[in-house]
């Protein structure tokens, strides 16, 4: 029976994956592609609001694979218990990703002092270009509110959105594949998965734009790390607070806060590296982070093992 159980999982597990990457996959190459293609991708209304609405596709494929497998919705991670110390994780998850983010973009900026910009110019010049003219003093101003309110509002506000993410990642496939496989296989694993489905957007030039070394593989590459190290983070929260909330307002804080370090950049040129966390050294320190999780999830278990 239990192997029986096992399998039927296993194919409920893959269900999924196949409809999240061949519905966003689809949209992607057939409708963002040809629309970003005559209009082009970055500045183009239309594929950056189709792209948005990809985010809810992972909770989409959640209720197809459910319904289609008649698994139902038990275990659906959408209760909030703060019993017993779980509040902690929601805690976590809404203060330390603006940390981590910020410390990130420190070690960018002391590794490459001549790229960091304090009067905003090159904001300032992007607004410009599209029509808006800020003054420095403006500038300053929007710094100081933006900067506020992705840390104290941003992960409300992105809950909507990232929850359609997060209810098909840490909600759905993690609790699976962690009922195979151990803790590190399975943020690997699981953050692998979640890297390689934005890969055609980021040979479109999402994150770190267009002709950067390797591009679009090395972008692939670094998006992969980015994901593997997040999903580590929110993995371990969410199994520490049994609800997949804490993963959605972690991702909430991320986006929110992660375009912060670009207000004092003096260019773009160098997205792969930072100063936002989706690059090498800007994330450096949710790698470093993901890392202490992985060390400490592996003492429990053996802690657990022993007293077994």
């Amino acid at each position: 029976m239990g192997n029986f159980a096992f399998m039927k999982d296993t194919k409920r597990l893959i269900i999924y994956l196949v409809l999240v990457f061949a519905i966003t996959w689809a949209l992607e190459f057939f409708v963002v592609y040809p629309i970003s293609e005559k209009y082009g991708y970055g500045k183009n209304i239309l594929a950056q609001g189709i792209v948005a609405a990809m985010m809810f596709a992972p909770a989409l494929c959640v209720l197809l694979t459910r319904w289609f497998t008649k698994e139902g919705f038990k275990n659906s991670r959408l209760a909030v218990n703060f019993k017993g110390g779980r509040w902690k994780p929601y805690v976590a998850a809404w203060l330390l990703p603006p940390v981590l983010c910020a410390l990130g973009a420190v070690a960018y900026f002391l590794i490459y002092p001549g790229r960091f910009d304090a009067n905003h110019s090159y904001i300032i010049q992007q607004s410009a270009e599209m029509g808006v003219t800020v003054t420095p003093e403006q500038m300053e101003q929007k710094v100081i509110i933006d900067i506020i309110a992705a840390v104290l509002i941003a992960p409300l506000l992105n809950a909507v959105t990232c929850f359609g993410e997060e209810w098909g990642w840490r909600g759905y496939m993690m609790p699976k594949l962690r009922k195979r496989i151990k803790f590190l296989p399975a943020v690997l694993l699981g953050g692998l998965i979640w890297g390689l489905w934005h890969a055609p957007l980021i040979a479109l030039g999402h994150n770190y734009g267009m002709g950067y070394f390797g591009a679009p593989w090395t972008g692939i590459a670094m998006m992969c790390l980015f994901c593997i190290a997040l999903g580590t983070l929110f993995t371990w929260w969410c199994e520490r607070a049994g609800s997949v909330w804490p993963a959605v307002i972690g991702h909430g804080a991320v986006n929110g806060f992660a375009g912060a370090p670009m207000y004092f950049i003096a260019d773009n040129n160098h997205a792969l590296l930072g100063p936002t966390a989706a690059g090498l050294i800007g994330g450096s320190a949710l790698i470093i982070a993901a890392v202490v999780v992985i060390i400490l999830q592996s003492r429990q278990s053996r802690k657990t093992a022993v007293a077994e």
